[in-house]
């Protein structure tokens, strides 16, 4: 048996890392990581059991709106100056869930991903691609982003669950 690993590189062009979490309990507020990387190591072409990896650069986050992309780069979020990159990385991938290792400010937890592989296919450039879709929930406070404050009607300014979304594209070195 074959047991040589294929490496798969994120293909950040048509890859993205989003998250949604509520804003006053009312309104949903969507925000994104535009510097990432990662890679697959997988030794079958339904990629289980594959190794995932990646990390995003904190100082990348967007919601359009710079006041509040600074205050989520500060200590009181992210403190992207002493803790510059989220990670991930996989421990176990069954085909429809992933379980790995998320790290946020320098905390580590295990989260459950449901995994949807799109399929694989070839570009007009030749280049095999492979498509994913990953998505979970998260308490940001377990990862040590406490901060939050009350409304004059005493709704919490932010959620403390945080949805993960991430839809990402591979490609086979």
């Amino acid at each position: 048996m074959d047991n040589a690993k294929t490496v798969w590189n994120i293909d950040a062009t048509h890859s993205e890392i989003n998250f949604k979490v509520k804003h006053m309990m009312i309104s949903t507020v969507t925000g994104s990581f535009e510097k990432f990387d990662g890679k697959v190591e997988a030794s079958n072409d339904d990629f289980k059991k594959g190794n995932f990896s990646f990390s995003a650069e904190i100082d990348s986050v967007n919601t359009n709106n710079k006041d509040r992309d600074n205050h989520l780069k500060s200590d009181e979020f992210f403190g992207a100056e002493k803790n510059p990159k989220l990670t991930f990385k996989s421990k176990s991938f069954d085909g429809n869930k992933m379980i790995g290792d998320l790290t946020i400010k320098g905390v580590t937890k295990e989260v459950e991903l449901e995994t949807e592989y799109n399929g694989t296919a070839v570009d007009p450039y030749g280049q095999t691609k492979a498509g994913f879709e990953f998505e979970g929930h998260i308490n940001r406070k377990d990862f040590g982003l406490t901060w939050n404050a009350m409304t004059e009607a005493g709704s919490v300014v932010v959620s403390d669950k945080v949805k993960l979304i991430a839809s990402l594209q591979f490609v086979k070195q």
